[in-house]
């Protein structure tokens, strides 16, 4: 008599241990991640991150056809120096960002979830002027992309 192989019985033990505490995927029929999609209308955008930020927001919660909620948020960044030479040359920078976000339930006005979420990027500052702005310019694009994944999490683990 052969016995099972151990991947598999621990695959089922991990299978039975998961439905018995209730677990639910985020993207299953009627989950927090389908109850989002398509009802979050997200604050208009006013500078180049808020920009970022609500594209990807939108791209990952859908657009709002029938909004039942409304997504506010307030983005905070800035960079440092992340690696400095002997000669006290700065060739690394750090972007440091953060987005306090509010989901508001439109018909009563309650707020249903909010946080504060934060992250940070880096780029090169070796090579030209241009090579230097285009890479910060893509590090804060990266930045914002962290934080609106970071957020959507958020809101799918929070909601009911």
């Amino acid at each position: 008599m052969s016995l099972p192989d151990r991947r598999t019985v621990l695959s089922l033990l991990a299978a039975l241990l998961i439905a018995g505490c209730g677990f639910t995927p985020a993207y299953a029929p009627e989950g927090a991640g389908t109850k989002l999609r398509g009802r979050v209308a997200v604050q208009v955008p006013a500078t180049r991150n808020d920009f970022a930020l609500a594209s990807r927001l939108e791209t990952r919660l859908g657009a709002a056809d029938a909004p039942a909620y409304d997504l506010g948020y307030s983005v905070t960044v800035y960079s440092i120096s992340g690696g400095i030479t002997p000669d006290n040359e700065t060739t690394r920078y750090q972007l440091k960002g953060s987005v306090a976000y509010t989901l508001t339930d439109r018909a009563t006005q309650a707020r249903v979830a909010g946080g504060t979420v934060r992250n940070f990027t880096s780029w090169s500052a070796t090579g030209s002027t241009v090579a230097g702005i285009a890479a910060e310019e893509a590090a804060a694009a990266r930045l914002m992309q962290i934080l609106a994944d970071d957020i959507v999490t958020r809101l799918i683990a929070e909601l009911p």
